[in-house]
């Protein structure tokens, strides 16, 4: 039995410690919000929040998540920079099929919560492992710029 601290409350789960957090969200706690997109990694489509820092929770096993609070997208929106990255990608309309668009949002809140004003290649820095198959990044980086104007 671990214990974990999940948008807030503490949960305790069954899961082995070397459970990757992306299963333990999905099956055990019952927030879909995170995707399983490549289990390696590479496509950003899990990216959670540990402390606050972007994380991805296909590779992150529960073992490991301690006493960190873990913030999903189920939850971002009560942050007011992930409730202003919300809103503008709302107002951008980013989203196609959005598969991807959970961890875009955790990355690009994750980016202005450290950087209030980033600059292209920042932008460029912190979502260059987000993947987006439908090719929004246009509309993702307008966001980003429309959120920090907010911020």
């Amino acid at each position: 039995m671990l214990d974990l601290t999940v948008n807030g409350k503490k949960i305790a789960v069954t899961a082995s410690p070397d459970t990757p957090l992306l299963w333990v969200l999905r099956d055990e706690i019952g927030l879909t919000g995170t995707k399983f997109g490549c289990g390696i990694a590479q496509c950003g489509a899990c990216t959670v929040h540990l402390n606050g820092e972007a994380a991805r929770a296909c590779v992150t096993p529960i073992g490991s998540v301690g006493a960190r609070n873990v913030t999903t997208i189920e939850a971002i929106g009560n942050t007011t920079v992930g409730a202003r990255v919300q809103a503008a990608w709302l107002s951008e309309d980013v989203v196609q099929c959005g598969y991807c668009q959970s961890g875009q949002v955790m990355s690009a809140t994750a980016l202005l919560q450290d950087n209030p004003h980033p600059t292209d290649a920042d932008i460029d820095a912190a979502m260059a492992g987000n993947i987006c198959r439908c090719g929004t990044y246009h509309r993702i980086r307008s966001a980003i710029k429309l959120a920090a104007k907010v911020i």
